[in-house]
C-alpha cells in the first residue's frame, strides 16, 4: 500500500492545489504537522485510502509525463472535469484492455490520471 505521492507546485501555488483537489475532486483537505506546514504546500486524503501531498517548490516546473493515477468513477470525474472546464485526454483503450483511463492536469498543470476501478 502506498502512503502518499507527492506532487510539486510553484510558490503561492497552494489555492490552485485546493480549488483541483478539494474543490474540484472533493477530497478532503488534511492538516500538516506545524514543522512541515512552515514549509507551505497542502495535504489531500485520497478516498480509499492514501494521500496527495503538494509541495512548494521554488524552482517549479510541472511534471508533464511522470503522474499519480488513482482509480475513480472516470464516467462521472470526466463529465464534471470537462464541466469546469478542465481538459480531459482519454487513452486509448488498446493500451491497458479492459481498463478506460484518462489524464488531466492538476491546477499547477501536473499530469493526473484517472482509471476504472
Amino acid at each position: 500500500m502506498i502512503h502518499h505521492v507527492q506532487v510539486a507546485c510553484p510558490v503561492d501555488g497552494e489555492a490552485a492545489a485546493r480549488a483541483f483537489y478539494a474543490g474540484l475532486l472533493g477530497w478532503a483537505e488534511l492538516p500538516k504537522p506545524p514543522l512541515l506546514a512552515a514549509r507551505g504546500g497542502c495535504w489531500f486524503a485520497v478516498p480509499g485510502g492514501g494521500e496527495v501531498h503538494v509541495g512548494v517548490e521554488q524552482d517549479f516546473r510541472p511534471a508533464l509525463k511522470a503522474h499519480p493515477a488513482f482509480v475513480v468513477d472516470v464516467g462521472a470525474l470526466a463529465g464534471a472535469l470537462e464541466a469546469a472546464g478542465w481538459p480531459v485526454t482519454w487513452a486509448d483503450p488498446a493500451e491497458i484492455p479492459g481498463r478506460a483511463r484518462f489524464h488531466t492536469v492538476d491546477g499547477s498543470g501536473n499530469r493526473v490520471e484517472f482509471l476504472d476501478g
